[in-house]
């Protein structure tokens, strides 16, 4: 079956070369199904020619969210199958969903967003306020009176973590993990092993996504107490790193995503 594969080749990301990573994958896709390459602009013209979409780094789409909710719409209603399916519940919908687990009590940076609710908040010196509709550190700011318009803005405090660890999985099946030692610097990362209590905290987050097929990346960050919190589920185009995994993880990679692909295809 023949795949449309949805990315941004020349999006200057910070620290990450989607390009040479979309590459990668798309050469070793080739093996096993007919593929072009499409920018995420020009996605819902073309996905008529394919038996399905798959959407990988094609940037924050809050860049072209109007071809975005346009390609969104035109899938649901022809029922085109797109990769990850658009029935995920964390950033691919929004970033609801921190508010949701914060209100839930999860193990979750706590979220509001409005800052007349800063009591629901533990008192810090500073708290980290951004655009509710934003992504990649956009618009992110420091403050200690946090200020902006109820639901327009995300608000919580600034935690001095130890690192930042992201866990990777295909479909429900965890594959590997990458930290940041260094918080100032998010991209450069290195392996990490996860203990068996890390891997039930990512697992956790997997189990209420609910998505039976796809690439998922939960992201964390290790609190002064010692514990895990959910920093972002990222369900719709995650970045993967491959270009720092050993050989044999980045091929088992390979692997898991294209048994996934061929069995949401025969689903």
């Amino acid at each position: 079956m023949a795949l449309l594969y949805v990315t941004d080749l020349a999006y200057p990301a910070r620290g990450r070369r989607y390009g040479d990573e979309d590459t990668f994958l798309t050469s070793r896709l080739r093996d096993r199904f007919p593929l072009a390459l499409c920018h995420p602009l020009d996605a819902a013209g073309l996905m008529g020619a394919f038996e399905a979409v798959v959407v990988r780094n094609s940037g924050p789409v809050l860049h072209y969210q109007d071809a975005y909710d346009r390609f969104r719409a035109a899938a649901l209603a022809a029922g085109t199958r797109v990769y990850n399916p658009l029935t995920g519940r964390g950033d691919m919908a929004g970033k609801q969903y921190l508010l949701d687990l914060t209100a839930a009590g999860l193990p979750v940076i706590p979220t509001v967003d409005d800052p007349a609710h800063l009591d629901r908040l533990p008192q810090v010196p500073l708290y980290a306020v951004k655009p509710k509709q934003g992504a990649d550190s956009i618009g992110l700011e420091f403050t200690a009176e946090p200020a902006g318009p109820a639901g327009a803005v995300l608000i919580q405090p600034k935690i001095d973590f130890a690192y930042e660890v992201s866990f990777y999985f295909v479909d429900d099946a965890f594959q590997y993990a990458l930290y940041a030692p260094d918080p100032a610097r998010r991209w450069e990362l290195r392996p990490y092993e996860p203990t068996a209590a890390d891997l039930d905290f990512a697992r956790s987050f997997i189990a209420w996504n609910t998505l039976d097929h796809g690439i998922q990346r939960v992201d964390a960050c290790r609190a002064p107490s010692g514990e895990l919190l959910l920093v972002e589920l990222e369900d719709l185009n995650p970045y993967l790193s491959l270009d720092l995994l050993p050989p044999d993880t980045r091929d088992a990679f390979v692997t898991a995503l294209t048994r996934s692909l061929a069995s949401f295809l025969a689903a």
